[in-house]
């Protein structure tokens, strides 16, 4: 037992289980180090120490990048929740039930509109807490209706991927997904419409394979995974040992693969320039 766990159970102990929240306190992933959850999540869930930049939701983003924290969200049509019955150790409605229960959104991909950096503009974030951001029909709906509202209003479309890759529960459904999010990225490029993608981490499989790497400009969070198949996968196949820091976002950055690397501090300010360079929008007064 860690003195953090022996220190808990002493303070609850003295002040009794409802005065010590089981939140209080948040263990960073890159580091090991203890944060303070409030202090964590107003340092937008970077930790102080080592950098590392947690995965964080819909809400938290879309307060992070459109101005003012002020934005509208775009209701989507959803799809039959279980078009093929499917079922492993749970029935997938009962799947989707919990998910929906946990972040409070109807699928993996939520958008939104408002303005960034002045400019009106069209967000979809994927929630990897959402059964791993992974992309069925839902998603595939939501990208859909994200880039037709980007294309009716002429506003730039930034998409915020994390994912582990197709739904497995929707089979070939959640394949095709990847074509028909890729004719509306080709869409949005015959209209001259931006489409910036935001690769966080992490951000795998047939998203990666489809509309990730598509955009017109790659941003990706510093440490974010970005790739196609798993390494020890790649390592498997090709019998080498891979490079430190393979599919890492400043590895991808050193072989041309993303355009730039941004902290999450200077995401919002960053997209604001380059949307404002892309539509020719004059520099805020």
């Amino acid at each position: 037992m860690s003195w953090l766990t022996r220190g808990r159970a002493r303070i609850q102990q003295i002040l009794g289980r409802r005065d010590v929240p089981d939140n209080l306190w948040t263990k960073c992933r890159g580091c090991g180090t203890m944060l303070y959850t409030k202090e964590f999540e107003a340092n937008l869930s970077v930790c102080p120490a080592c950098g590392h930049h947690e995965r964080i939701g819909p809400a938290a983003r879309f307060a992070l990048l459109f101005d003012g924290a002020v934005f509208e969200r775009i209701p989507v049509e959803m799809p039959a929740d279980d078009p093929l019955k499917f079922r492993d150790l749970k029935r997938y409605p009962e799947r989707l039930k919990a998910a929906r229960a946990a972040t409070g959104e109807a699928d993996a991909l939520a958008l939104a509109k408002g303005t960034i950096g002045t400019v009106p503009s069209v967000v979809g974030v994927q929630d990897f807490a959402f059964l791993g951001g992974s992309m069925g029909v839902g998603v595939g709906a939501a990208f859909v209706r994200a880039a037709e509202v980007a294309l009716a209003e002429r506003r730039p479309f930034v998409m915020v991927t994390a994912a582990g890759g197709a739904r497995m529960q929707e089979g070939i459904l959640s394949l095709m997904q990847m074509p028909r999010t890729t004719v509306m990225v080709a869409r949005l490029k015959e209209a001259g419409v931006p489409y910036v993608v935001v690769l966080t981490d992490p951000t795998t499989g047939g998203v990666t394979a489809s509309y990730a790497m598509l955009g017109d400009v790659h941003i990706a969070e510093p440490g974010a995974l970005i790739g196609f198949a798993g390494a020890r996968v790649i390592e498997s196949t090709i019998r080498e040992k891979l490079p430190e820091g393979f599919q890492r976002a400043e590895y991808l950055l050193a072989h041309g693969m993303v355009d730039m690397v941004v902290r999450r501090h200077e995401l919002a300010a960053t997209l604001g320039r380059l949307l404002r360079h892309l539509t020719r929008t004059p520099e805020p007064a």
